[in-house]
């Protein structure tokens, strides 16, 4: 009988294989699952820290995201592992979410003539 894990080889009644393809990387999946708990909890806590202004603790929750999402992107998404070509679409990627970040930072600081800057 064949079987779709064992890509097409036949395999007689009784006899699994001992390792199963995706039971390779469970250990590092829960270890990165446990982390990311742990770094949301972090999270969570660090949103009642005073780090001494509203930027700073933005910079701070930033600082944790980024960390987390370079786990799930790395782990999850299996970019570790992959082609220098896709790194350099996510790192223009980066590159033009900063500049954009930038943008915005500029326009809060010094808006456009005429326009006005609610804070609610």
């Amino acid at each position: 009988m064949s079987d779709s894990h064992n890509h097409g080889k036949e395999v007689s009644p009784g006899t699994e294989p001992a390792h199963k393809p995706h039971d390779m990387h469970l250990g590092l999946y829960l270890g990165v699952g446990g982390f990311l708990i742990c770094a949301t909890i972090l999270t969570v806590y660090l949103s009642y820290v005073d780090f001494g202004s509203r930027k700073a603790n933005i910079i701070v929750a930033m600082i944790v995201a980024t960390v987390k999402v370079g786990f799930v992107a790395a782990i999850f998404m299996h970019l570790k592992g992959e082609k220098w070509t896709i790194w350099k679409f996510l790192l223009f990627t980066m590159f033009f979410v900063a500049g954009l970040f930038f943008l915005t930072l500029l326009h809060t600081s010094d808006p456009i003539f005429g326009t006005t800057h609610n804070t609610h």
